[in-house]
């Protein structure tokens, strides 16, 4: 990695959630965090769940967003790699973020080294054993017939379902997360049982909302970058460490 570069990590913005205005402030916020982060970046990652609800259309494009997409645009403009890893609340991204903004779609994890430190990096949702409730339900929403499906249904029906749909599931189960604790914590178990196999230096998720940085053993770290709704949190590699960090703009 060039010298003084860095990697950044960010997840669950969680764009159009509601109250609306809470969200347009936290989208200011995000684009300000972005214009900082820019002037040393040599790659950016979204970890998902940057939107409550997103669903592409080959003809339209969602409302709302602007200043977050042209911020985007702007930085992939610049040369600057920008990946974007689907999570569960705009899992329905298909070709319009590759390719009106330039970012790199991801729909699995991933693994990166950088500097000579081997990083596993996703969103977290379905990883692991057991959640199969949810498994089944994330099968039916990347089911390429039930999609075109849903494209056939008018936009302005589509949306309101899906914006009140994401509301629903927020709301319900709470905004802030708690942690459980390492033996009941799901990307925990998932990055120990992965090490049993395969070294990693690093493994970076979102998904959870909560700040964590867990020692899984000697060489191996857990790492969750939090959210933009509570925490407005990220990580950053500096080529030698790994940091998280609470913006303040």
């Amino acid at each position: 990695m060039e010298e003084q570069k860095k990697i950044y990590f960010a997840s669950d913005l969680h764009l159009g959630l509601y109250p609306y205005q809470q969200s347009r402030e936290r989208e200011k916020l995000f684009v300000s965090w972005l214009d900082q982060v820019k002037k040393d970046a040599a790659g950016i990652y979204l970890l998902g769940d940057m939107f409550d609800y997103w669903y592409e259309y080959k003809k339209v494009v969602p409302r709302g967003f602007t200043r977050f997409l042209g911020k985007i645009c702007e930085i992939t403009d610049s040369g600057i790699p920008v990946h974007y890893f689907t999570g569960n609340h705009d899992v329905w991204i298909f070709d319009y973020l590759s390719s009106e903004t330039g970012v790199i779609v991801h729909h699995e994890p991933v693994v990166k080294v950088f500097d000579g430190k081997k990083f596993f990096i996703g969103h977290g949702d379905g990883l692991g054993s057991g959640d199969y409730s949810y498994k089944l339900l994330k099968a039916i929403f990347t089911s390429k017939f039930l999609q075109f499906c849903f494209s056939r249904i008018h936009p302005n029906l589509t949306v309101a379902f899906g914006q009140a749909w994401s509301r629903k599931s927020r709301y319900s189960k709470g905004i802030s997360e708690v942690f459980k604790g390492e033996e009941r914590e799901q990307l925990v178990k998932f990055a120990k049982e992965k090490l049993q196999n395969e070294h990693f230096d690093y493994f970076v998720f979102g998904h959870r909302h909560l700040l964590l940085d867990i020692k899984l053993n000697e060489t191996s770290r857990y790492i969750n970058v939090g959210d933009w709704i509570f925490n407005f949190s990220y990580a950053v590699w500096d080529g030698k460490t790994m940091q998280l960090k609470k913006y303040k703009k």
